[in-house]
């Protein structure tokens, strides 16, 4: 009698890597998101925020394995020792600043503006565009100007897309993004509720938008932010990896005219990082002091076009 094993198994794999390609996201985005928005809109203890990140990076990896976009980036290229000590800084720089929320609102004048009668979704949903603006105009400035584009580099070293490539990130270049999109909140008085949620939701985006998993979001990969899009972002040459900025969404590019997707276009390795700087140091503590380095300005002087040279 012929075993039907593999063939069992080939159609158990292949229902799983469908479920990635078209539930991750949605999985993420919906499940991850609206647990957090319902766990603490019910009061529920902000330690279930911190198991629902660590679901969200299980998830993640777990993703990349059953359906990879390029199966060589699942593997370390010396990087990942590195990347989780970078997400590991900036993850509790996040948790810092949510931390000491009741002590800002508690001097901003203006505090009393935020919408509290609002339905806790609704609140949250408000705060997302608002966060978004800021840290998308923090990203795009980074990428004119040069003082900033020192600190924003140690991001577009990375030669592989997956999850903890996302807070791969000089502590004080995360510092500024995470300060333009949460200090007109806190100037109208957002909730340390609302911001608790907010800071898994970046979380959670940073895993998709840098993930390696091989997941589709159709028609929406014109308005969310995610890898499909933020690839060509990380293109090693000047001008052609300044698109795409958005966080959460890509309204802003739309508006400002960096959006930009080829449907043909394959990623490798060898399309990302640096062209200015393929020697860019590769060891956490080296990547901290580069910026403040001759050596870390990688050619970032404005180009002809207002680019800084990559």
């Amino acid at each position: 009698m012929v075993s039907d094993m593999p063939l069992t198994h080939s159609l158990s794999g292949g229902a799983a890597r469908t479920a990635v390609r078209y539930g991750y996201a949605p999985l993420m985005l919906l499940g991850v998101n609206g647990a957090a928005v319902a766990l603490t809109a019910a009061g529920a203890s902000k330690l279930w925020l911190l198991g629902l990140l660590a679901s969200a990076i299980a998830l993640s990896f777990a993703a990349e394995r059953l359906l990879p976009y390029e199966s060589t980036w699942n593997t370390s290229h010396d990087d990942a020792g590195r990347d989780a000590a970078h997400s590991l800084v900036n993850e509790g720089l996040i948790l810092l600043s949510v931390a000491v929320i009741p002590v800002l609102t508690a001097v901003v004048p203006a505090a009393g503006l935020w919408p509290r009668t609002w339905p806790f979704p609704a609140q949250v949903l408000l705060a997302v565009p608002i966060a978004d603006l800021g840290i998308t105009l923090v990203h795009y400035a980074s990428h004119k100007i040069g003082a900033l584009w020192r600190f924003h580099a140690v991001h577009h070293s990375v030669k592989r897309f997956y999850g903890l490539n996302g807070l791969m990130k000089h502590p004080l270049h995360q510092t500024l993004e995470m300060t333009a999109g949460v200090a007109p909140l806190l100037l109208i008085g957002l909730p340390t509720q609302v911001a608790s949620v907010l800071a898994l939701a970046v979380a959670v985006q940073l895993l998709l938008q840098h993930s390696n998993a091989d997941y589709r979001i159709g028609a929406l990969k014109y308005v969310l932010a995610l890898n499909e899009g933020h690839r060509f972002h990380h293109l090693k040459w000047a001008g052609v990896g300044d698109v795409n900025f958005g966080l959460f969404t890509l309204v802003w590019d739309h508006l400002l005219g960096t959006f930009s997707h080829d449907p043909g276009r394959r990623f490798t390795s060898e399309q990302l990082g640096m062209a200015a700087k393929p020697d860019y140091p590769t060891a956490y503590l080296a990547q901290l002091a580069e910026p403040f380095r001759a050596s870390g300005a990688c050619h970032a002087e404005p180009t002809g076009h207002g680019q800084a040279v990559r």
